[in-house]
């Protein structure tokens, strides 16, 4: 089983001079740089190529804005770079307020598909949240629970670290908080099951040493983190344009049995395409235009054989 995480960057489709068009690897609604549909398309052109390369049984998304813009990605661009013919697309409404949600890819069918996106801080039962946690929809996005015959899978895409950096570490300890409320309720032994979250977690640059992770309650015995089987330094997903602080909100975190099953497996990290500063899209034999971003952040994936 070969699985993957991969955030999008704003994957929208839109009608533009008369034609359906996905918007390409930047965020139309706030960037006033003009740029050409076949820019866009360049782009798409790059994201499905890199999707493609890893050729994963079931793919993580985030960044999707709906179903119908995830179908036209996979017929018009996934499919004709060579990618499955994933069957399963699934893509449920989330709390995102532009719509950016979170979305499967898979080419085995799952048993079961939930969202938790209508949940509240007082239904995880954490009270001692603030009021707009405690008693609106806690998660930013969702956490997308969809169950196969041999594991689950927990997508999430946690609150990014800004405007207000304090507000939006409570939320992202609040949300973790929630995944294991989550985990825990569909396995009353967790340690003993099958079961992987994974997405972009939106930890930020990761030298602060003096505030705790907002993903300990995910850690701490939980969850193993596959990204610490790397090396350090090789182990960064996403790079900060201003600053280029190098850091990992994309994660890929086993359960206990998991990890035990698959003591050997470290994941891989795909950044071609994911900055024109840096990605050689040459050395993967992609033809695109040299301005061709797939996306802001890295795939990554795992092969955990016999899943």
């Amino acid at each position: 089983m070969r699985i993957a995480t991969f955030n999008l960057q704003n994957l929208r489709l839109r009608e533009r001079q008369g034609q359906l068009v996905l918007d390409g690897a930047v965020d139309h609604d706030f960037d006033n740089r003009p740029r050409s549909i076949e820019q866009d398309i360049s782009d798409r052109q790059l994201t499905a190529k890199v999707i493609a390369e890893v050729q994963a049984d079931v793919v993580a998304l985030q960044e999707v804005i709906d179903e119908k813009t995830l179908e036209f990605f996979c017929d018009h661009f996934l499919v004709p770079a060579g990618a499955p013919d994933y069957p399963i697309r699934i893509c449920l409404p989330g709390n995102d307020g532009r719509g950016l949600d979170v979305a499967v890819l898979a080419t085995i069918k799952p048993l079961k598909v939930k969202s938790h996106a209508h949940l509240t801080g007082a239904d995880f039962g954490l009270d001692e949240l603030p009021d707009d946690l405690r008693d609106r929809p806690l998660f930013r996005r969702d956490c997308l629970q969809v169950d196969f015959e041999n594991f689950t899978l927990f997508v999430c895409h946690f609150k990014a670290p800004y405007p207000d950096t304090e507000k939006a570490y409570l939320v992202r300890e609040a949300e973790a908080r929630a995944v294991r409320k989550i985990v825990e309720a569909r396995f009353p032994e967790p340690e003993t099951a099958r079961w992987i979250i994974l997405g972009d977690f939106n930890e930020p640059e990761m030298s602060n040493v003096d505030q705790p992770s907002a993903l300990a309650q995910l850690r701490q015995g939980f969850a193993v983190g596959l990204l610490d089987r790397m090396k350090p330094g090789t182990d960064w997903t996403f790079e900060v344009p201003d600053t280029h602080a190098r850091s990992r909100p994309d994660r890929i975190l086993l359960s206990q049995k998991l990890a035990m099953e698959y003591s050997e497996a470290i994941p891989q990290i795909v950044r071609t395409g994911m900055s024109h500063s840096f990605a050689d899209t040459s050395e993967a034999g992609y033809a695109v235009q040299s301005n061709s971003q797939a996306s802001d952040h890295a795939l990554v994936y795992v092969v955990l054989p016999d899943l």
